[in-house]
């Protein structure tokens, strides 16, 4: 068994719902039922019950409690007289971000980590999401902003921001598609996307591509796209592109780079496309101003299925 382990079960077992339990430890709600899950498959035995109302434990999971709360508190008492010497040291935080992060995002978060833990600096640098996971795998990064949530055992994530994207198009091109809720994704098919390499994003790449395959819009290859020095595609090339009235590019509604004279944006009808941005770290981190910081990210999405025990979105 690992302190996370035993800290998730404890926190859901004092709050009576893993959604107050996630919230309190700064987790995602399925990330914490999966660790509690995992626990429980170590031990063979069911910890928690679950039902709508929230979470009880069980017989079994009454014993583990009162263990867990005394190895906790040894832990705590441990770690306490190790760093407490060190406390008052500067330290730095490691932040991958990607291009066109929303803008309201890491002033946010930082300010929220800088009155917590003055004297904790933040590194920021851009990379791609796939070069941000890779670094955070290799510890050269201490938390990414991706637009991809890993599915791996190492790391925890929460969502930090949601944008329906719309579309950058030519004047005269807008002006002819768009209606009252602006453009449907299926109207834009004689257009050709400008798009970021699969190598930049797989997972939301390989979501974006059979989106718009779906509304008839054909797609190149990554090969003939590039990947643009594992970066991304700069807002000037997208505007460049556009600016010929032969393509699109999607976009968020609050795209910080100023639009040249002859290009707008338009909503797409429906929101047909939302872009997630997720914030990543470290499973085993025990970082307080990393806390902060990812605190300070986490929307929480709402509990859709009306149940502690299973959540869905």
């Amino acid at each position: 068994m690992e302190i996370r382990e035993l800290r998730a079960f404890t926190a859901a077992a004092d709050e009576g719902s893993l959604s107050a339990a996630a919230r309190r430890l700064h987790l995602s709600q399925s990330a914490l039922s999966q660790t509690i899950g995992s626990l429980e498959r170590q031990l063979g035995v069911r910890l928690l019950d679950r039902h709508p109302a929230g979470v009880t434990v069980t017989e079994a999971g009454d014993v583990l409690l009162r263990e867990a709360l005394t190895l906790l508190a040894q832990h705590d008492r441990a770690l306490a007289a190790v760093t407490g010497q060190a406390a008052a040291s500067p330290a730095v935080l490691r932040v991958g971000v990607p291009l066109e992060v929303p803008a309201e995002l890491l002033p946010r978060a930082l300010a929220a980590m800088a009155a917590a833990f003055p004297r904790t600096r933040a590194e920021i640098g851009h990379a791609s999401s796939a070069a941000q996971l890779a670094a955070l795998r290799a510890g050269e990064l201490d938390v990414a902003l991706a637009r991809e949530c890993p599915d791996h055992p190492g790391c925890d994530a929460v969502l930090a921001a949601e944008e329906p994207l719309g579309v950058l198009l030519r004047d005269e091109v807008a002006r002819e598609l768009a209606g009252p809720d602006g453009v449907w994704l299926h109207q834009l098919a004689n257009l050709e996307w400008t798009g970021f390499s699969r190598a930049e994003a797989p997972a939301w790449y390989d979501q974006v591509t059979a989106t718009l395959r779906s509304h008839g819009i054909g797609v190149r290859e990554p090969a003939e796209l590039g990947d643009y020095g594992g970066y991304g595609l700069i807002a000037e090339v997208k505007l460049a592109s556009v600016g010929g009235g032969k393509s699109f590019t999607l976009a968020p509604p609050g795209w910080t780079t100023p639009l040249p004279d002859g290009i707008t944006w338009c909503p797409l009808a429906g929101s047909p496309l939302v872009r997630r941005t997720w914030a990543v770290w470290p499973a085993t981190s025990r970082r307080r101003d990393l806390a902060a910081f990812v605190a300070a990210l986490d929307i929480t999405m709402p509990d859709l299925s009306g149940s502690d025990g299973e959540r869905t979105g």
